[in-house]
């Protein structure tokens, strides 16, 4: 079963789906059926947001349309798809919803897309503000003499060379005089 047969399915298992769908069929206006939509359902219908295509129900949002989904397993398809898939790369939450608003849509989409970017595993492992912490910084005052201060770093992957092979160096700058020397 592709994914459109299985949302159409799915409609008949929620009301407010099952009401809409038969509003939208009618060629007249059916106070007895809309007073039985709940909010925002009712809202969006009235202000004429809603359309069938093939038995498929669409949401009018200014210059888009976006699929109506209902079923859980089917938002959490979009989500991952429209986020996490490996061609999307964990995008914004800007992005996300861009992409996501036009593809479908569903009652608190916005409220749910933005919990879903918000508990990502993978993001929060890679995100700077849940990561290790910087060490904080201090002055370091200017020296009067040579090599009184000294900075040291390691240059590493280098060609072995020399009698002992060596593939890295250490260098020391001293930061009065900027004299430097490397170490094998």
């Amino acid at each position: 079963m592709n994914f459109f047969s299985a949302v159409l399915k799915s409609y008949a298992k929620h009301k407010q789906c099952v009401i809409l769908i038969q509003l939208l069929q009618q060629s007249y206006r059916s106070p007895e059926l809309e007073s039985q939509l709940e909010e925002p359902w009712l809202r969006a219908y009235n202000d004429n947001k809603f359309f069938l295509i093939v038995g498929l129900l669409y949401h009018r949002e200014k210059h888009t349309s976006a699929l109506t989904v209902v079923d859980r397993d089917h938002i959490s398809l979009i989500l991952q798809e429209c986020y996490a898939c490996p061609y999307m790369g964990h995008m914004s939450e800007d992005r996300t919803k861009e992409r996501v608003a036009s593809t479908a849509r569903w009652p608190k989409s916005e409220q749910e897309w933005s919990e879903y970017i918000n508990t990502c595993e993978r993001c929060q492992k890679a995100n700077r503000k849940h990561g290790k912490k910087y060490g904080l910084l201090q002055h370091i005052e200017e020296r009067k003499h040579p090599w009184e201060t000294i900075n040291m770093d390691w240059v590493t992957g280098l060609f072995q060379g020399g009698k002992e092979n060596y593939n890295a160096c250490l260098i020391i700058v001293d930061r009065f005089s900027k004299i430097m020397r490397c170490l094998p």
